[in-house]
């Protein structure tokens, strides 16, 4: 008797996601999409293409330009019993809707003493990269990690797109699903046709190695994977770890492999100052100092606005700075 493999799909992480959002409303009649040019145009990437006509617009909704309007209308939806995944264009159009996830969405369920919940899940293509215009490339994750309430995603490939997503929509209270568009198209992989989920919470180890600890998520996974590979023609061997899940950290995987490797190297598009990355570090101080045998460098983005497009290159991180970094923990 020969068993077959699960049917699977090449498609990119827009694709994946599209995926990911029809899988599950074939599911679950109750989730209803919300956004700016989401239903007839398929949104700004095409992530919600073609399904208007499959489900319909009472289902697929074209909003007003009012990030503020979509939130709070969604927070209502999401309490009497609906499950909305809203779109922001851009994380860098999210400021006006701040409010409205900070007062209202994440702390309802305490408010109301476990009565309310809301699952709510916040798309928002974010990042630099593709020399988009001003607020279009913020990466700004971190006011999200500060807040209480609400978890933050960040998949940095199609498979971890489609099961994050899912579990997203399947979580009982908000997330925000954080889409890199420099990564968008960048590759294709296999994704499964069936459901599954990819947990929330959960780091994955994408090499081993027993000199640095590399710790990246989004965009930043193919340079610092990059940057490993280059080092490793130096004998320099490297952990790299993919976040996936930036609200709540994996604590466990994180301290497991700086004690291993005694070293890290952590790379963010964000700013430096208040950036995700020295959350990590006071993480990594609170387990596991005694193993460090240097002290932990970050590689980001610099503390300005992400500057237009002629600049961009020079303020996203790139493989070289992270090599240089790998090297200087080595060396210390």
């Amino acid at each position: 008797m020969t068993i077959s493999a699960p049917a699977s799909q090449k498609l990119t992480l827009v694709q994946a996601v599209t995926d990911g959002l029809r899988t599950m409303m074939k599911e679950r009649e109750e989730i209803i999409l919300m956004g700016e040019d989401i239903g007839v145009n398929g949104g700004v990437f095409r992530a919600t293409d073609g399904l208007i006509e499959e489900f319909g617009e009472r289902r697929v909704i074209d909003t007003p330009i009012s990030e503020s309007g979509i939130a709070g209308t969604a927070i209502g939806m999401a309490v009497n019993g609906l499950i909305p995944v809203i779109e922001m264009q851009f994380l860098g159009f999210i400021y006006p809707a701040f409010e409205q996830i900070m007062t209202h969405a994440t702390r309802l369920r305490m408010r109301t003493n476990g009565y309310f919940h809301v699952p709510l899940v916040i798309r928002a293509p974010y990042g630099a990269g593709i020399r988009a215009p001003e607020i279009h490339s913020d990466s700004v994750e971190a006011l999200f990690t500060h807040m209480p309430g609400i978890k933050v995603v960040c998949p940095a490939n199609p498979y971890d797109a489609k099961g994050l997503l899912i579990a997203s929509i399947e979580d009982p209270d908000p997330v925000l699903f954080l889409e890199s568009m420099r990564v968008y198209r960048a590759f294709r992989e296999d994704v499964p046709k069936e459901k599954y989920t990819v947990e929330i919470g959960k780091a994955k180890k994408l090499s081993s190695g027993d000199d640095v600890t590399v710790i990246a998520w989004g965009a930043m996974v193919p340079v610092a994977v990059q940057a490993a590979e280059q080092v490793k023609e130096k004998g320099i061997s490297c952990d790299v770890l993919d976040l996936r899940t930036l609200y709540p950290l994996d604590r466990d995987v994180i301290a497991e492999s700086v004690q291993k490797t005694g070293r890290a190297v952590i790379v963010h598009e964000a700013h430096a100052t208040s950036g995700l990355g020295a959350e990590i570090i006071a993480l990594i101080n609170d387990t596991s100092f005694l193993y460090l045998k240097s002290p932990v460098e970050r590689v980001t983005g610099f503390d300005v606005p992400v500057p237009l497009y002629s600049l961009e290159q020079h303020y996203l991180p790139t493989v070289n700075r992270v090599v240089k970094a790998i090297e200087k923990t080595l060396h210390f």
